[in-house]
């Protein structure tokens, strides 16, 4: 699912701005090259006093989710399991993909215990963080499979996708160095 700002958004209708950017959204090839290829995100979830909060961690995109780990103690624990939602920021920043790339998903969130999703998912992020390196991948996962270890599972039900390429093509002049080299 992907939504952008429509086109009768009341911000006038130039393309010529970086008011209107309802074309600009990722091309569906890119945007699953890009959920295939980064494996880090900005996870953001919601804390007791309602205020929203991020941090920077390691993902997968697997079986239409964003599957993430972190010991249980951690407070976005206790928060997802209040709240049953999250969001996460996927940049390009980082891959072969380029800059200015980004996928931003908000959606229901699982808190998974169990050794049977431990099983299938601490090895698969392993393997996507240490990619080239098996030795370096079984020491992460190692490092990783600890006692208190939860699994969390992003579920997207709202998905805003952006392609800076896209706007830049508009005023070449004003894109930062590099843009279009991807």
């Amino acid at each position: 699912m992907t939504w952008f700002l429509p086109l009768d958004h009341g911000y006038g209708d130039s393309v010529e701005d970086a008011e209107n950017l309802a074309e600009c959204g990722l091309d569906p090839e890119l945007r699953d090259r890009l959920l295939k290829e980064q494996v880090e995100c900005t996870f953001i979830w919601t804390n007791k006093a309602g205020q929203p909060f991020g941090v920077a961690m390691s993902f997968i995109w697997r079986k239409g989710s964003i599957w993430l780990t972190a010991a249980g103690t951690r407070a976005r624990i206790p928060a997802i399991r209040r709240t049953g939602y999250a969001a996460a920021m996927i940049s390009s920043v980082g891959t072969t993909i380029g800059p200015g790339k980004t996928v931003s998903v908000r959606g229901r969130c699982i808190v998974h215990d169990d050794r049977a999703t431990r099983d299938w998912m601490l090895p698969e992020l392993a393997r996507a963080i240490r990619k080239d390196d098996e030795a370096g991948a079984q020491a992460f996962l190692a490092l990783l499979d600890s006692p208190g270890r939860v699994v969390i599972e992003l579920k997207p039900d709202y998905e805003l996708n952006f392609d800076s390429k896209k706007m830049w093509a508009r005023k070449p002049d004003a894109a930062p160095p590099g843009r279009f080299d991807h």
